[in-house]
């Protein structure tokens, strides 16, 4: 960050002198129609730096700041454009930082880089490493016995001069065990000798490869593995020492998107697999997993029109993490943000809504391919991604690995949806793609600092996401 000049306003010196300059904590991002004493205390570090008169410290953030914030930012080279996304006229952490707020912290942005797609994903993170917190390889998995996999071969190159280039920049390197298999997950860690050896073993990796910590993915676990988890993270945390554990978990989805007014809500609706309030004593991050959205909203299903199987409507994603950090500390809570989309066969089912066959995901590259080659402009979506549709009777493009791949493709699943209308111009099926661009992507961190958590975290870095996306994660 570049010193800036203290600017003299001598006509409220005086007033000024008799100021509290020095601010208090502020943990929120500040912006156009909050109130608080930490508005207050962002106004008194633009008062004494002469971008507001003294009399203007009222704790509410009026025009008047927010055009103070603005001249600021410009004249410190912050951002000097734009709007909400951007971040300008709103005070984030970097803005916070400039105006040297007691308690503000970094925001942080990092991302998984996944084993399937080592080289170009090393290649495609290497330049921007500057721009990162940490980089979280997608790198071991597990066995059916409990034990770990290094599958993407963390131990060699190109990882070792990706890692030393890493640490080098001081971005941590936080590797993810992944594991997707519930019953075996059950198996394994409500066994004493299987789950201690377990937390033995990861706890040994990290220590003797240098890691800065392990990122904890055990995703599809059943309700009744939600204590020997909570045993499982207590045991691994007393064994990292001062390593870090993340914690990445499925997104939980408020009751009221899940269910509409007069739906029977089952008596098991409440039964989560993971227990927040253990989970804030042993994870130092807890990063929510706010993708692949597809139908599971009946509420926002109901509010917009087909076709509408987002990889994250924005306002799903806000649900969400207002509903986690009721039991989540906000400092701690990371917002998964998707690079990738999902092609999907649309049915119209005439009286009922329609159905939704999901196809695979995909890059980006390959949804622009087809669009190419059918003379097709995508558009945005009502969920703010990019999408088109096109009707596969009559082109039917295959997708290629190279260019639709995010792990591998995905098994067909069916789903139907009641939507309130429809842009299909006939009854129909359809293809429809929609995909997580650099706009979308850029909407989730203005969302993430707007809302004052800790960061946000890639899904994933691989080469194959939009380029652009590069230039909104700073």
């Amino acid at each position: 960050m570049s010193n800036f000049p203290f600017k003299l306003f001598i006509p409220f010196f005086f007033a000024i002198c008799f100021l509290p300059v020095t601010a208090s904590a502020v943990t929120r991002t500040l912006y156009l129609g909050l109130s608080g004493d930490d508005v207050a205390s962002a106004q008194n570090q633009l008062i004494s730096k002469g971008y507001l008169a003294s009399e203007k410290n009222s704790g509410y953030f009026g025009a008047l700041t927010e055009s103070a914030v603005k001249k600021f930012q410009c004249e410190q080279k912050i951002v000097c454009s734009g709007s909400k996304i951007s971040g300008y006229g709103i005070i984030g952490p970097k803005t916070m930082a400039a105006l040297g707020i007691k308690g503000s912290r970094a925001f942080e942005i990092s991302g998984w880089i996944p084993y399937w797609r080592i080289a170009t994903g090393t290649a495609d993170v290497l330049p921007h490493l500057s721009q990162l917190s940490s980089v979280i390889p997608f790198g071991f998995t597990m066995k059916n016995n409990g034990t770990l996999s290094d599958t993407a071969e963390l131990t060699k190159e190109p990882w070792l001069s990706f890692f030393k280039e890493a640490r080098r920049q001081n971005v941590l390197v936080v590797p993810t065990v992944m594991w997707g298999n519930g019953e075996t997950i059950h198996k394994i860690l409500s066994d004493s000798k299987s789950r201690i050896a377990l937390e033995d073993e990861i706890a040994n990796a990290v220590k003797s490869n240098n890691f800065d910590g392990i990122d904890i993915d055990f995703e599809a676990k059943k309700h009744e593995t939600i204590n020997y988890f909570s045993t499982f993270l207590r045991g691994l945390d007393l064994r990292m020492g001062n390593k870090l554990i993340y914690c990445t978990v499925e997104a939980r989805m408020p009751i009221e998107d899940r269910y509409l007014p007069g739906d029977t809500i089952p008596p098991d609706a409440l039964d989560y697999a993971n227990d927040y309030v253990e989970m804030n004593k042993y994870c130092d991050r807890i990063e929510i997993m706010a993708y692949d959205q597809g139908t599971v909203s009946k509420k926002l299903n109901k509010a917009r029109s087909a076709p509408y199987a987002p990889v994250a409507d924005p306002d799903w994603v806000e649900s969400l993490i207002t509903l986690a950090s009721k039991t989540i500390p906000k400092n701690k809570i990371i917002l998964g943000i998707a690079s990738y989309g999902y092609e999907y066969t649309v049915t119209p089912i005439p009286g009922d809504g329609y159905q939704y066959k999901r196809l695979w995901a995909f890059n980006p590259k390959y949804a622009i391919e087809i669009a190419t080659k059918l003379g097709i402009t995508p558009t945005r979506t009502s969920a703010n991604e990019m999408g088109f549709t096109y009707d596969s009777r009559i082109s039917e493009p295959a997708p290629s690995v190279e260019s639709s791949q995010v792990q591998q493709i995905a098994s067909a699943t069916t789903t139907t949806a009641e939507n309130s209308g429809s842009t299909a111009k006939n009854n129909q099926p359809f293809n429809f793609l929609t995909w997580s661009d650099s706009t979308a992507i850029a909407e989730k961190v203005a969302l993430a600092r707007r809302l004052g958590i800790r960061g946000v975290a890639v899904f994933k870095f691989d080469g194959g996401e939009d380029p652009k996306m590069w230039e909104v994660l700073k």
